[in-house]
């Protein structure tokens, strides 16, 4: 019998943060779900009680979490690096390339800076950046693309919620001999994303977005025929192939993605960000996108009926859970104060109010939203 209920009631008691708040900020830093916050709480518990004697359980943990992560873009366990945040990522791979001078680089001016300052630096090497914007055709794309190194750019851009089509943007890639990197922080969690049909040759991605898990704790894909191509910008003791012999002094790099991995990781925000990609798993982020998608579309719509302006253009192919709107003669600090006075969390950016609701969220609720602008 097929399930009737709504997918956004079905798990709303895994966010009790709606007894509280209509939460629309998740292109900031998104509530934790309910599995998230108790499997972190065992992990301190477990310390408070035991301290360290449970260790091979928490070391498990960087398993399991390179386990759901490679299950969610259909890559391997061996092709995942558990970093700090989306910018370690980054800085992984744009430093970690030798690169020789006349090289390219493709990138895109509207990117949020943590995938602009990793390749502009390149230039004081002799690398060439060819900036296009988001908004540009893949005519312009493959153009731009032809005897580049690598191409830049994020799945969704973190301000007009433009999404991008990875399977075509990856068979440019893939025809032009173009490493292909994505940003992956805007839409991981809430967009399939998959490595192999896309031709992604690199992502990174923080926890504390549209996955709905802790900060400071993300994941680094590099496809395993390519990880000899890009060294480790930090070395430390876990990059070697023999971390566990403390007494070898053996330098040879481990034989997957860990070796992007210099030291202790964050063990508790790997406890969290675990159970939130298996909560993720369980409901399908393809489910989870159709509903993101609606909330995104309503927002658009209803907004454009009271007369805000919206950035950029949407449709079922580009939109995203990201939609900023903006009233002539007012500010959008205040439109986002007023909001938040009346218990709906958006955030000003750039003068837009940015507004990015999840699946959980109700219909219900972002018409309540649509009322409540009525009065800016």
């Amino acid at each position: 019998m097929a399930e009737t209920t709504p997918l956004w009631q079905r798990y709303r008691d895994q966010f009790p943060v709606t007894r509280n708040l209509v939460y629309l900020n998740h292109a900031a830093v998104a509530p934790l779900s309910r599995r998230a916050a108790e499997a972190m709480q065992w992990l301190a518990q477990d310390a408070l009680d035991c301290g360290s004697e449970h260790y091979a359980q928490w070391m498990a943990a960087y398993q399991g979490l390179r386990v759901v992560a490679a299950r969610m873009i259909n890559a391997a366990p061996a092709e995942i690096a558990i970093v700090k945040n989306t910018s370690e990522g980054i800085a992984t791979v744009a430093i970690g390339i030798d690169w020789k001078p006349g090289d390219v680089v493709v990138a895109f001016e509207e990117e949020f800076p943590a995938n602009v300052y990793p390749w502009k630096r390149l230039e004081s090497r002799g690398v060439e950046i060819r900036w296009l914007s988001i908004f540009d055709d893949l005519n312009r794309i493959d153009e731009a693309a032809k005897g580049a190194r690598l191409l830049a750019i994020s799945y969704v851009q973190y301000l007009s919620g433009y999404r991008v089509d990875l399977d075509k943007i990856g068979e440019i890639c893939r025809r032009r001999g173009c490493f292909f990197f994505l940003d992956a922080i805007q839409g991981l969690g809430a967009f399939p994303i998959n490595v192999e049909s896309a031709h992604i040759d690199a992502l990174a991605a923080d926890g504390h977005k549209w996955l709905l898990g802790p900060e400071g704790c993300g994941i680094l894909y590099v496809r395993q025929a390519l990880q000899d191509q890009i060294e480790p910008v930090e070395f430390g003791w876990t990059n070697v192939a023999k971390y566990a012999d403390y007494a070898s002094r053996d330098m040879s790099l481990r034989h997957d993605a860990g070796r992007y991995e210099c030291g202790t990781l964050n063990t508790i925000g790997c406890y969290g960000l675990r159970a939130a990609f298996e909560l993720l798993l369980e409901i399908g982020v393809a489910n989870v996108s159709v509903a993101v998608q609606e909330l995104g579309d309503r927002i658009w719509e209803g907004a454009r009926e009271l007369g805000f302006e919206t950035l950029g253009s949407r449709s079922a192919s580009t939109g995203a859970g990201i939609v900023s709107i903006r009233k002539r003669g007012v500010e959008s600090q205040l439109i986002v104060r007023r909001l938040r006075d009346a218990r709906f969390i958006a955030a000003p950016r750039q003068g837009w109010v940015r507004i990015a609701p999840h699946f959980y969220i109700a219909p219900a609720e972002i018409d309540a939203l649509l009322e409540e602008l009525r009065s800016h």
